[in-house]
């Protein structure tokens, strides 16, 4: 550069560059609920989406002032709310499932530790025990919008974006790719047609598995190829399970209302248990 010449600036990024992740992610999950609730209107109703993000963060709050001191960010609590106001059914329109699955979300961030990390995704966990041992009470979201070009189109265009932006992509890459190659076996084995096995993926409850409970940086382990190799498990898992119930295995209803869900609900904290007793080794 010549002496007296002004200095050549890079133009600036695009505006959505200039965003940070979290805020990318709070975002995306917005954008997931508000396009669900316009097609579909796949929400319990905004009672209970108050509810649900009234007692996500008040117990965010409330756990992290008495055990840590400190006011916390409320990104998790927002997250863990919408997720599961979108994805739970209760029976009858009961409240309670909501609020118990909100809480036991949260409180399992401060509770469930191992070697000063949480194992669970707050919604994850939340979902997997109201499954679990609710299946009378709960259901969960079982919509598809596979005949909706443009909502999957809005949503998967962002949300690869988004994934992209964090530098998770090849999480959520890996198990859509699993996925279908797990579809294609299931097809194969039990018959049933292509497009019927790989359709969940345009579900709600599936973007939200990819995008958010998948990619939770704090709950995933510290390598990309074992992230990678994380999430084929759960796609094997959950292939086992979907397989369970098409064969009438014994005890195959347990895991019947949600296979994904408690597929990462069982691989992702034992993957993770294993990854912080690894790296804490050569400490040791």
């Amino acid at each position: 550069m010549t002496v007296g010449q002004p200095a050549v600036t890079a133009p600036p990024p695009a505006s959505w560059k200039r965003l940070s992740p979290k805020t990318l992610i709070t975002l995306l999950i917005t954008l997931i609920i508000v396009v669900g609730q316009w097609r579909y209107g796949a929400m319990s109703g905004f009672d209970m989406l108050v509810v649900t993000l009234g007692t996500c963060v008040v117990t965010e709050v409330a756990l992290s002032l008495f055990l840590l001191g400190r006011v916390p960010g409320i990104q998790s609590a927002y997250i863990s709310g919408m997720s599961l106001s979108l994805l739970v059914r209760p029976v009858g329109g009961i409240w309670w499932p909501f609020a118990v699955g909100a809480f036991l979300s949260i409180a399992s961030k401060y509770v469930l530790r191992y070697r000063g990390k949480h194992l669970w995704n707050p919604s994850n966990l939340g979902l997997s025990i109201l499954v679990l041992f609710a299946p009378a009470k709960v259901a969960l979201l079982s919509h598809e919008l596979g005949n909706d070009i443009l909502a999957n189109v809005v949503i998967w265009t962002v949300g690869l974006m988004v994934a992209s932006r964090a530098k998770v992509l090849h999480i959520t890459l890996t198990y859509a790719a699993s996925f279908a190659g797990f579809a294609l076996l299931r097809s194969a084995l039990v018959g049933t047609p292509v497009q019927a096995e790989i359709a969940p993926l345009t579900g709600p409850m599936y973007q939200l598995l990819v995008f958010f409970m998948m990619t939770d940086p704090p709950t995933t382990v510290s390598t990309r190829r074992g992230r990678m190799l994380v999430v084929f498990l759960i796609a094997a898992l959950e292939c086992v399970f979907r397989l369970a119930n098409d064969w009438e295995w014994p005890f195959a209803e347990v895991v019947a209302p949600a296979p994904a869900i408690l597929a990462l609900f069982v691989v992702g904290p034992i993957a993770l248990a294993i990854d912080l007793k690894r790296r804490a080794a050569p400490a040791a």
